[in-house]
């Protein structure tokens, strides 16, 4: 995470928007309802923009144990929709 530093490097902050960017825009691919493509992409913008907006507490000691919190939830829930496919796959083989 990039707290100061590079003007081109991107903050935590605004790597953590696109990551709500990035999973509003894949729900509206992976569900094919035109509605929830909406409010995927609403949800996406929205925490984006709130993330830009509290970027000053990324600094914060508790702040970023409890991102360490989210980024293990993050990992263990990749691995569980990997091993899901994968777990598909075999069946289908």
């Amino acid at each position: 995470m990039t707290f100061e530093g590079n003007p081109k490097e991107k903050s935590a902050a605004d790597k953590f928007g696109e990551i709500f960017k990035a999973f509003g825009d894949a729900i509206s691919e992976i569900f094919d309802d035109p509605t929830l493509k909406i409010r995927a992409k609403e949800f996406g913008r929205n925490a984006a923009e709130s993330a830009k907006a509290m970027g000053g507490r990324f600094t914060d000691e508790e702040v970023k144990k409890k991102f360490r919190e989210v980024g293990n939830a993050a990992h263990e829930f990749s691995q569980s929709v990997r091993d899901s496919f994968r777990g598909k796959e075999n069946k289908e083989s």
